[in-house]
């Protein structure tokens, strides 16, 4: 997955690039596929390979998570 993910960035990267420097009828297009491939297929990916396995609860500020960082802060002043 992450060379997957890695390869699609490139891909749009250069796509992107080449829409800019090359002069034809068509770069305007290479530049769109870039920025869409970007968000709608390189982006996703990334973000579910990042947080497969994880729970989102976990990252939520609830009243459990704050006595815990509270309890931590104190911890460490002392």
């Amino acid at each position: 997955m992450k060379y997957l993910i890695s390869i699609l960035t490139i891909t749009a990267i250069t796509s992107i690039i080449l829409g800019f420097s090359l002069d034809v009828d068509y770069s305007e297009k290479l530049i769109g596929f870039g920025v869409a491939g970007l968000f709608f297929v390189v982006f996703p990916l990334f973000s579910y390979h990042r947080w497969k396995g994880k729970s989102a609860k976990d990252y939520m500020i609830t009243k459990e998570n704050l006595d815990k960082m509270r309890e931590n802060q104190r911890e460490k002043k002392y």
